[in-house]
């Protein structure tokens, strides 16, 4: 019994902070776990940007709205859920979610959730629990089900190293080179070929 658990930003659509960026202009919140390895210690220089720029979340979700899925994301989850379970293990928050759900025909979403004033305003955030990709997969196993995980950050690797098989897809050089175990895919196809060589 597999379950197959991946990231969403930077696999299955784009990142959303650095659109947020493109957008607005404000090119501090460009930084992302590929930048930044501590989540919390990023979340909490983005709600500074945010306030000191006062961004609220109708703002972002504006931008969120004008985005779409990576290109052959949604025939690829199409083709991974008709082998096996598929669930998204992803460090967004259900606040900017629901657009790109919807068009990826709303797969399963694990994240969290962001503590917003009645001014749309981000005053915090809610974790789902602490390292929530690796107990995601420790809850698996617990299930008996053999994880197989993928992601292409550093907020994912604690998720690939307590996974049965994992790999990187499309990594930035820096996270390939802290972590040489994980095979690289670098496009749909290549990820295809891998899933299947790991059972799926």
């Amino acid at each position: 019994m597999q379950v197959l658990c991946s990231d969403l930003e930077g696999v299955w659509i784009p990142e959303v902070w650095k659109n947020v960026a493109a957008k607005t202009g404000i090119e501090k919140l460009k930084l992302t776990t590929r930048d930044i390895k501590d989540y919390d210690e990023l979340m909490t220089y983005r709600l500074k940007v945010l306030d000191e720029e006062g961004l609220t979340l109708k703002d972002i979700q504006e931008v969120i709205a004008t985005l779409k899925p990576l290109d052959g994301a949604l025939e690829m989850i199409k083709w991974i859920q008709s082998r096996t379970r598929f669930i998204l293990v992803s460090d967004t928050f259900e606040e900017f979610a629901e657009p790109l759900m919807r068009q990826l025909d709303y797969p399963t979403l694990l994240c969290h959730s962001l503590e917003v004033d009645d001014k749309s305003r981000i005053t915090n955030y809610k974790l789902r629990q602490p390292d929530s990709k690796r107990e995601t997969v420790k809850a698996f196993h617990h299930l008996k089900y053999d994880v197989v995980a993928f992601g292409d950050s550093y907020n994912d690797v604690t998720m690939l190293q307590e996974a049965d098989k994992a790999f990187l897809y499309l990594p930035p050089q820096n996270v390939i080179d802290d972590f040489p175990q994980f095979p690289v895919a670098n496009n749909y196809n290549e990820m295809r070929k891998l899933l299947i060589e790991m059972g799926i």
